[in-house]
């Protein structure tokens, strides 16, 4: 996290505590915006891309109508790539006239430790998501298509934690009343929800259950409510080191993509297929701005996400998880992020002393981040296997990411048929 400095503050935290900064330091705090390396991020995209192509196009058989919407959709997210590696230098520069900067705690005591690096550079990714997304809808939905007015509330509940998430980058709104934003944010998809509001019992349960399918009605809307919190907050405390926030959602993001696909080409169900189809269409377009996003977040960071992506790229997961009624699933995808959550929770509950910032402890001598007894996973992950530079650590949280991700596929396949 970076401790941000607003207002009339133009001057880094001074190195030594009472020598007066030396002139030719204040060159270094120039920040310099730039995509770190665009290039390999599009290398790396081949990863997803690959197995994504191969499962539409050779795998399953996707009905052609289907598949088209899904293309159209992906080439609308891969114009949306582009645009936002475009507008975030650009939003830089507005965002540090508004003394909207923060330094980069991770690096203090080095040169890099006294650069303004400007904040809160997720509204440039949620606003190209948003116009990705209602432009998607020309090419898709009628003015009597059952799925629109979902979609629509989807957008609103997404909009709605984008502003939420600024407001509170501006104006450090407590930890309090973060709790409560996403519940309010989720009003708009709650109060549109046409879905089902059944669970399946699982088949060991049923005996004593009484029945293979539970009506939980408004408990249900409640439980994707709390999910809509858990999502958004999980994202925002998992962080505090360069790429991590954004790389945790292209991972969740990739996961979530490949498991739509893959109920697609199994359901026989046409209304499962379209649900899937729905997530999918808001996935996409999350996917490719967050890669865009992640060249400039990449280590070394040349901009901060601050709230505002985090906040929005939670909602828009949890989105996609209610509409696609799979919130199981997207929860065992965020298992590390439960995991960091639980150790959180002694902290987040005052039980502990918490600190503003919960970050390892960075020796600017060797450039290596030693963990502390603070309670989260990146300080738990450099406990257990060692001091480690900045770059390394978010690799291996984003590696845990991917395991968890595939330690819920190898489940689902086998709970399949004796679970549910």
């Amino acid at each position: 996290m970076a401790a941000r400095k607003r207002g009339g503050a133009s001057k880094p935290p001074p190195p030594a505590a009472e020598s007066p900064p030396p002139q030719p330091v204040a060159t270094s705090t120039e920040p310099q915006i730039s995509a770190s390396k665009p290039t390999k991020i599009l290398l790396f995209s081949l990863v997803f891309f690959i197995p994504y192509l191969y499962l539409i196009f050779y795998h399953y058989s996707i009905e052609s109508e289907l598949k088209r919407s899904i293309l159209i959709n992906a080439s609308l997210s891969f114009a949306g790539f582009f645009v936002t590696l475009v507008m975030i230098p650009v939003a830089s520069r507005y965002v540090l006239r508004r003394n909207l900067f923060g330094y980069d705690i991770n690096k203090k005591g080095t040169p890099q430790g006294l650069v303004k690096v400007p904040e809160s550079l997720g509204i440039v990714v949620g606003i190209v998501f948003l116009v990705v997304a209602i432009l998607f809808q020309y090419f898709n939905f009628t003015s009597d298509s059952n799925w629109l007015v979902e979609y629509n509330a989807a957008l609103a509940s997404v909009c709605f934690m984008i502003l939420l998430g600024f407001v509170d980058d501006v104006l450090d709104i407590p930890w309090r009343v973060k709790l409560v934003l996403p519940s309010i944010a989720a009003l708009p998809l709650l109060m549109a929800y046409a879905g089902h509001t059944t669970i399946m019992i699982p088949k060991p349960l049923v005996e004593y259950v009484g029945t293979e399918i539970l009506d939980l009605g408004w408990i249900y809307k409640l439980y994707m409510g709390l999910l809509a919190v858990f999502c958004t907050n999980s994202i925002n405390i998992h962080a505090g080191i360069n790429g991590l926030e954004v790389g945790q959602t292209v991972v969740i993001s990739f996961a979530i993509l490949i498991h739509n696909i893959m109920q697609i080409g199994v359901s026989s169900n046409d209304e499962t297929k379209q649900a899937h189809a729905f997530s999918m269409y808001l996935v996409q377009p999350l996917l490719a701005t967050s890669l865009a996003l992640l060249s400039y977040n990449w280590y070394p960071s040349s901009v901060f996400v601050g709230d505002t992506y985090t906040y929005f790229s939670g909602m828009t997961m949890a989105v996609v998880g209610i509409l696609g009624h799979y919130s199981e699933t997207l929860l065992i995808f965020f298992l590390p992020q439960i995991i960091n959550f639980l150790l959180s929770l002694p902290q987040l509950a005052g039980i502990i002393p918490c600190p503003r910032h919960r970050l390892p402890r960075f020796d600017p001598q060797t450039g290596l981040l030693t963990g502390t007894n603070d309670g989260t996973l990146v300080n738990v992950s450099l406990r257990l296997f060692g001091r480690r530079s900045e770059k390394s650590l978010c690799i291996l949280l984003l590696i845990l990411q991917a395991l968890g991700c595939c330690f819920c596929f190898l489940l689902r396949w086998i709970l399949t048929g004796w679970y549910k």
